[in-house]
């Protein structure tokens, strides 16, 4: 059995996209929970990855300790799945889309970090990103232009699993996006394994404070 550990799932954009693609695509696995934050985080990872973070794959006595890293191995390993596009051009798109996703967005995700469960519209936007906005909204926009939609590549894959913490932050701080890209939007959150990563996420009702400035105490 697969063992797939991950951080809180309000919180944890990187734990979402393996989770998300083995729950979308039926891959059985096993879920182990790490607290963010926590004095016994670090300590639990350490055994597992010289990173110690999440997520971190194991795959009997291999351990995979990078997202990106990890779907690679379940394409691989489940061939079966169409979760790469077939077709050879999609999928070197495809690929480009998730490393961009992977290696960029900096400001992004310092201003508006993933939080499933609050409402902040307006929140965290300044001209850098906006900048990575624009960027993924043209990559997104010519996915969906060649592939029909719904989704980036017509069905659902790891680019839409990777771009979906992404769709998760616009649905939190409500940047202006034309109706296309919400209609993108609304349909990767609508996707029953990312809406279960949701309910689960907004079910966890842990808050840290590093998150969430605007939070009452």
């Amino acid at each position: 059995m697969l063992i797939l550990h991950i951080g809180n799932k309000n919180y944890s954009s990187w734990s979402m996209r393996p989770w998300v693609a083995m729950t979308a695509f039926g891959i059985p696995f096993e879920e182990r929970l790490h607290w963010l934050d926590t004095p016994g985080f670090a300590a639990g990872l350490a055994p597992l990855s010289p990173v110690a973070r999440v997520p971190i794959l194991e795959d009997g006595a291999l351990r995979i300790w990078d997202s990106l890293a990890i779907v690679e191995h379940l394409a691989e390993q489940s061939p079966q799945h169409a979760l790469w596009p077939r077709e050879t051009a999609a999928r070197a798109r495809a690929r480009s889309l998730c490393a961009s996703m992977h290696s960029g967005f900096m400001a992004l995700r310092e201003r508006m970090n993933m939080n499933i469960e609050a409402e902040l519209p307006g929140r965290g936007w300044n001209p850098e990103v906006q900048r990575d906005i624009e960027v993924i909204l043209r990559m997104w926009h010519d996915a969906l232009q060649t592939s029909g939609g719904p989704f980036l590549f017509g069905a659902f894959g790891l680019a839409d699993a990777f771009y979906a913490p992404v769709c998760m932050r616009f649905l939190t701080y409500r940047p202006e996006l034309p109706d296309w890209a919400w209609a993108y939007v609304q349909a990767v959150a609508a996707h029953p394994a990312v809406d279960a990563w949701v309910q689960q996420g907004k079910a966890e009702r842990v808050f840290l404070p590093e998150h969430e400035p605007y939070r009452q105490s």
